[in-house]
C-alpha cells in the first residue's frame, strides 16, 4: 500500500520531519524547516504539548509562507496541570478547544492531520470520534489519525472511525508492529506512519545500550549486521533503517527528529537513495534480534 489514502499531497515512501526536537532559536529553526520543505519533505509532525505549544508556533511560523504547499500534523489529548505533570483527555470538549488552541500557535485555519496522541480501550472512543468528526466538518482538520502502539485501541479506532493513520514506534529492536497492527492497517488501506526508527539512534552507531527487551550487547548486534549489509550495498546504516520498515506495505513515511543542518542533509540523502531491501537481507536483518510482542494491550 505504501499510501495515505492515495492523496497526491500526501509523500509516500519518504521521510517526514519529527518537529519535537527542534531547538529554542526561532531563527536557525525557521532556516532548518524551510530548506526541508524546499527540498522535498513534506510532512512536518509536532503536538500541542511539545515545549508547551511553542514548538507548534515554531513550526507555524517557519512554513507559513509555504503552508498551501506543506501537510503540517499534530496531537491532542494529553493535559498539561497547573504542577506541571500531564493527563489524558480525550473528551470532546477538551479535543474541540485543543484544536482551536493549535490553530492559533500554528497561524493557519486548518490541520492537516489531526492525531489523538495516545488512547486507552477505557476511554469514551465514540465521543472522542464525534470531535474530530467535527472538526472536519468544519474545516478546521483535513483528516485525523492517531498516535499509538496498543494494539486494542488502533482496533477499535480501525473499526469504529475514519482514521486515515497511526503514528507507532516501529523498527529492528522494535519488530512488535509486525505481529498483526501493520497486516490490519494494510488491510483496511490506513497508512502508518513510523517513529523511532533508528531506535534513538542505536541502529546508526549511537553506543549500544539496553532498549526494551533487548541487552547491550543484543542491540550491538542487531546494529552490526545492520551495518554490515550497508557496507555490503555501498550506503550506510540510515538507509538500510530506514529500508528494513519500508518493507511493511502498510508504512507510508518515517518520521525522523533532526534539530541540525547534519542531520536534515542526512535524512535527505536518505531519500535520494531510498531503495527496497531485498528479501534475503531482510531474512538476515530479522535473524539478528529474537522477536517479541506486546505483553499489554492485546
Amino acid at each position: 500500500m505504501n499510501t495515505l489514502l492515495g492523496q497526491s499531497d500526501l509523500a509516500v515512501n519518504t521521510v517526514s520531519f519529527g518537529c519535537m526536537s527542534l531547538s529554542d532559536n526561532s531563527k536557525s529553526n525557521q532556516q532548518l524547516l524551510r530548506k526541508a520543505a524546499e527540498e522535498g519533505i513534506t510532512l512536518f509532525d509536532t503536538a500541542d504539548i511539545y515545549q508547551d505549544g511553542i514548538n507548534e508556533m515554531l513550526v507555524g511560523e517557519a512554513l507559513a509562507p509555504l503552508r498551501h504547499e506543506v501537510v503540517i500534523a499534530t496531537k491532542v489529548g494529553n493535559q498539561r496541570q497547573p504542577d506541571g505533570s500531564l493527563s489524558w483527555n480525550p473528551s470532546k470538549d477538551y479535543i474541540v478547544k485543543s484544536a482551536e488552541n493549535s490553530l492559533k500557535r500554528l497561524g493557519t485555519d486548518y490541520i492537516d492531520l489531526y492525531q489523538l496522541h495516545g488512547g486507552t480501550a477505557e476511554d469514551d472512543i465514540d465521543e472522542t470520534i464525534e470531535a474530530f468528526e467535527l472538526l472536519k466538518q468544519q474545516g478546521k482538520i483535513r483528516w485525523y489519525g492517531i498516535s499509538s502502539i496498543r494494539p486494542n485501541v488502533i482496533r477499535e479506532y480501525v473499526d469504529r472511525s475514519n482514521i486515515i493513520s497511526v503514528m507507532m514506534q516501529y523498527s529492528l529492536l522494535d519488530r512488535r508492529p509486525e505481529e498483526s497492527v501493520l497486516g490490519l492497517l494494510e488491510e483496511r488501506g490506513i497508512s502508518t506512519i513510523v517513529r523511532g526508527a533508528v531506535a534513538s539512534g542505536l541502529l546508526i552507531g549511537k553506543e549500544p545500550v539496553t532498549y526494551l527487551q533487548f541487552t547491550d550487547s543484543e542491540v550491538a548486534k542487531a546494529a552490526k549486521t545492520l551495518s554490515a549489509i550497508a557496507s555490503e550495498l555501498g550506503t550506510d546504516s540510515l538507509d538500510v533503517a530506514l529500508a528494513y520498515v519500508f518493507a511493511e506495505p502498510a508504512v507510508s513515511t518515517v518520521a525522523l527528529g533532526m534539530r541540525t543542518p547534519l542531520q536534515l542533509d542526512e535524512a535527505l540523502r536518505a531519500m535520494e537513495r531510498m531503495r527496497a531491501i531485498d528479501p534475503q537481507h531482510l531474512t538476515v536483518l530479522r535473524h539478528a534480534v529474537r522477536e517479541f510482542t506486546y505483553d499489554n494491550h492485546r
